[in-house]
């Protein structure tokens, strides 16, 4: 099989990291999460915390109205604007195109649909499932009540939505950015595995 890259954005709950892992593991590539931070750090010398404070900025809403679309460029260190988010993004932004170039792998949110939208070897994924769902599958692997749980699934969930509009221009959860939408809830992660295996076998083959 030839070299392919798989983006998966996910609904908190919906096992969409869990799917991406379980995907990396069958196939025997590697998956790349929140790594993408620390490697990003490596990369710019830019201490990781910024990388992590940035993201909280976006999970607190404070962040401008108008979108900072991604389009490509890094700016340099004697720039006031080295340690802006807009840069950190974009410094996240150049790990991923250098991992997909090298091998094939999953990659779990950080936009990275949008990052490599002009790559044809991606396979882009948007795992969902019913509020009942996440629910029920948050509630096993957090010690939460169930009305704590449904405030931090929306928190996050709406958190995930500006990260990716702020950078990216499109919205999170229209099934027109991703080639494939799986439901989690009806099909299981064993079978959603499979549905991805199977588009990429498609797609590549």
């Amino acid at each position: 099989m030839d070299k392919f890259i798989v983006t998966i954005a996910r609904q908190f709950g919906s096992g969409g990291r869990t799917i991406g892992y379980m995907l990396a593991e069958e196939l025997k590539i590697p998956c790349y999460g929140k790594e993408i931070l620390s490697l990003a750090s490596e990369k710019s010398g830019i201490n990781e915390q910024l990388f992590a404070k940035a993201d909280e900025k976006l999970r607190k809403n404070i962040f401008l109205k108008s979108p900072s679309v991604y389009s490509g460029e890094l700016i340099p260190p004697e720039s006031s604007d080295f340690v802006s988010d807009k840069n950190l993004f974009n410094y996240q932004a150049k790990v991923i195109k250098e991992l997909a170039q090298k091998e094939s792998c999953v990659i779990i949110g950080r936009a990275a649909d949008f990052v490599l939208k002009d790559n044809s070897d991606v396979i882009s994924v948007f795992v969902h499932a019913s509020s009942d769902f996440c629910l029920k599958s948050a509630m096993e692997r957090y010690t939460m009540s169930e009305k704590e749980m449904i405030k931090y699934i929306a928190k996050t969930d709406r958190y995930r939505a500006n990260y990716y509009e702020y950078y990216t221009g499109r919205k999170w959860d229209d099934a027109r950015n991703y080639d494939l939408c799986l439901n989690s809830g009806k099909l299981g992660f064993e079978k959603c595995v499979k549905a991805i295996r199977d588009y990429i076998d498609i797609k590549l083959n």
